[in-house]
């Protein structure tokens, strides 16, 4: 039978639904906390979280994958209430979202032990909380090259996920070159990782996306919904049609089979303000209906929120 960690247990890949492959239920950096303009109680990001995933699961959404690594706000008891509270299943991550993010304590770290890391909360659990990581997240440091760190951390998630099964997600497939070697090295089929950001506004105009296709990689273009057109856009903002007509250019080169889509929302952002207007409804209030304008069939928007993503998020050891 296939399988999928979610926090609240591990359950058939055919229970998952309609699937967001990248989102945040709360992200910041460390020390956010600490923040007192930015920071919000328990309360606060309950009061801005649970209509969002309330709303997700009215429109037909049934499972969010939390992409927010350690060191950047992860709490997997929070997410566990939430997922209860709403019926959204949430799929919690090990990883870093980038070498940069990582503590002193794991940027000194071997890749073995980097890796055990991995393997232990993907198959004993998060902490204390006995909820299992279902997929690896790994990132290139910002600057835009990878660092001796990101590679050993790329190392380290390529041989756990040969161990365990799960799947790699990237943030930014910028220095891909670089990610698919380490991987090939590993020994870590290509299919099982997701080149993330492929579409954003900064990401873009160097992402070699076709190239990666043609490696075996999956693409996400998961930050639909981040446009110029918001009153306050952020920098790696990009115009709706021009992001838009990226992807239909690319799915119409290489075909729907090896991408998946995501807004890259913030339910409750901790320790910066996030981007008002911005959240993972966008999915269902805009792409969804301009998919449909531009001819896709409801077969195919299935293909690429429920199929594709059950495949890719399926533990496969």
């Amino acid at each position: 039978m296939s399988k999928v960690n979610t926090v609240l247990g591990t359950i058939p890949a055919e229970e998952l639904g309609f699937v967001s492959v990248h989102e945040h239920i709360g992200y910041g950096m460390p020390g956010s906390e600490l923040d007192t303009t930015w920071w919000k109680s328990p309360e606060q990001r309950y009061d801005e979280t649970v209509p969002k995933l309330r709303a997700f699961r009215e429109y037909g959404g049934s499972t969010i994958v939390d992409a927010t690594g350690i060191c950047n706000g992860r709490d997997v008891d929070y997410y566990r209430s939430l997922s209860e509270k709403t019926g959204v299943q949430i799929i919690a991550c090990t990883g870093f979202v980038g070498g940069d993010t990582a503590l002193a304590h794991f940027a000194r770290a071997s890749v073995e032990y980097l890796a055990e890391v991995f393997v232990h909360e993907i198959t004993v659990g998060i902490g204390t909380t006995g909820a299992k990581a279902g997929v690896i997240k790994v990132g290139v440091s910002r600057g835009g090259r990878m660092t001796e760190l990101d590679k050993r951390i790329y190392r380290a998630a390529a041989r756990a996920a040969r161990e365990t099964g799960v799947p790699i997600l990237t943030h930014l497939a910028i220095d891909a070159e670089n990610a698919v070697a380490i991987f090939q090295e590993e020994g870590l089929p290509l299919d099982r990782v997701l080149f993330g950001h492929v579409d954003d506004g900064v990401n873009a105009p160097i992402t070699r996306d076709t190239w990666i296709a043609e490696q075996g990689g999956r693409l996400g273009f998961d930050t639909f919904g981040y446009e110029t057109e918001l009153p306050d856009p952020p920098f790696w903002a990009r115009p709706r049609k021009e992001r838009l007509d990226h992807f239909l250019g690319f799915v119409e080169r290489i075909g729907i089979d090896r991408v998946l889509a995501a807004a890259d929302a913030n339910c409750s952002p901790l320790g910066w303000p996030g981007v008002k207007g911005h959240t993972v409804n966008y999915l269902f209030e805009q792409l969804i209906p301009d998919l449909k304008d531009a001819g896709w069939s409801d077969a195919q928007v299935r293909t690429l929120f429920v199929d594709n993503p059950a495949n890719f998020l399926t533990i496969k050891n």
